[in-house]
């Protein structure tokens, strides 16, 4: 009874959530609610919801204060002499275009927003490509390239994956280190070819680049909050915030807290503007925290905690399938991951998909956190700047001035290659079995 109504529960949420009938926050609370009111457990039911709630109340508060500080060294300016200084540095040479390129996202990427990473990037490299007559198509590749593979912490997918397993970020992220360091080292190996394959078509068509590219002029509104003498203090206190994560093990709702508080004292000191920075960034941050607690609430009801639906499920799907298979799921899961982005949305997929195959890979003998990362290795993070369940792709093929299709038919190859590259990378690092 259970399994069949836990399937029906997953079910009716990927289906109201793909269809957008509901959002996602709605649909977190409201649907396992229903099914736990169904299944007898009555009151139990806030109980469950406050457990799991409480579980992911630190991921929620990382990302919250990551949104902020990120937000604040970029109004103060800390990226502007990266950004200006890379467009200056690549010249007329289309391989130190397309590498600069993946530097900038890369950098741009850091706070965890593929948005905001293709609003800076692309408009500040446009003009270079465009100068050159290079294909836009491959700026869009690279951006993506770029932004797919430096998944972080604080990051949606992580964030939504440690959210469902209830374990810190961290847990997930440190092993795939090294793992993430062969995908940035692949990155910047396929725009270094985009660029070499450029220069000779630019060669074979005579293409001559035209004046030079004006600075980037920004509205006065965005010149007003710059601090660009406070540049290398800004620069000091985020390394020192990301060795705190990484180096120390400081918990990163500890090391964000820290640095939103430095960032606002130092940056903008007076209290009205500390107000305003804070509300400037807030919307985002609270959208996403709160689909993370209501996620906690729907993994309290259905997790072992709870109504143990999930439980439930993976017992009748262990029957059918052969406990040798555990260690090789989250293997053959990573070659999926980055497909499955074009038809599952981030919640869907996290909160919908992830846990069911995580119960059965514990009830076989294996370890759910490899599942995470498993999925962690292309799961709308490769996956995201082409699918179409998600804005920032649309956001990428606007600005760059491209069509849709041309876009996924020359960067999806790359993108499902990246994620292939870092699962064959895990599985010899060790990270899980092939």
């Amino acid at each position: 009874m259970l399994a069949l109504l836990g399937s029906l529960t997953i079910a009716v949420l990927l289906l109201v959530i793909l269809k957008n009938w509901l959002s996602p926050l709605v649909a977190l609370i409201a649907v396992p609610v229903a099914a736990s009111l169904i299944a007898g457990f009555g009151l139990e039911t806030g109980k469950f919801m406050v457990d799991g709630i409480r579980a992911v109340a630190p991921v929620a508060g990382m990302f919250i204060f990551a949104i902020v500080y990120f937000g604040v060294v970029t109004d103060a300016g800390m990226l502007d002499p990266i950004i200006d200084r890379i467009v200056r540095a690549v010249g007329n040479k289309p391989t130190r275009i397309t590498v600069g390129s993946a530097l900038l996202a890369l950098l741009i990427h850091l706070d965890g927003s593929g948005a905001v990473c293709f609003l800076i990037t692309i408009p500040a490299m446009l003009p270079v490509y465009d100068r050159l007559q290079m294909d836009r198509r491959v700026l869009a590749a690279v951006a993506s390239l770029a932004a797919g593979v430096n998944f972080l912490p604080w990051t949606g997918p992580t964030i939504r994956a440690a959210s469902v397993l209830k374990i810190p970020a961290s847990d997930l992220f440190h092993p795939l280190l090294p793992v993430q360091a062969v995908g940035l080292a692949f990155v910047f190996a396929v725009a270094w070819m985009l660029g070499k394959h450029e220069e000779r078509r630019l060669r074979r068509r005579g293409a001559v680049a035209s004046a030079a590219v004006a600075e980037r002029v920004l509205a006065p509104e965005a010149q007003a909050l710059r601090r660009p003498k406070l540049f290398w203090l800004n620069l000091l206190i985020t390394l020192a915030v990301m060795a705190a994560m990484i180096g120390l093990k400081v918990d990163p709702v500890v090391a964000f807290m820290l640095g939103v508080a430095l960032a606002l004292l130092i940056n903008y000191p007076d209290v009205k503007l500390q107000r305003a920075r804070v509300d400037a960034h807030a919307q985002a941050a609270l959208m996403m925290a709160g689909i993370l607690l209501a996620a906690g609430a729907f993994t309290g009801i259905m997790g072992a905690k709870g109504t143990h639906m999930l439980e439930a499920m993976a017992g009748v799907a262990v029957g059918h399938v052969p406990h040798t298979a555990a260690q090789h799921i989250p293997f053959v899961l990573g070659l999926l991951a980055m497909p499955l982005s074009l038809v599952f949305d981030p919640d869907s997929y996290y909160f919908g998909v992830m846990p069911v195959i995580a119960e059965v890979v514990k009830e076989l003998g294996g370890h759910p956190i490899q599942v995470a990362q498993a999925s962690l290795l292309g799961q709308m993070t490769t996956g995201f700047p082409v699918s179409p369940l998600t804005p920032a792709t649309f956001l990428v093929v606007g600005l760059c001035g491209i069509d849709l299709a041309a876009h996924q038919k020359f960067t999806i190859p790359l993108l499902f290659l990246a994620s292939v590259v870092m699962t064959v990378a895990a599985s010899a690092l060790g990270v899980f079995a092939f």
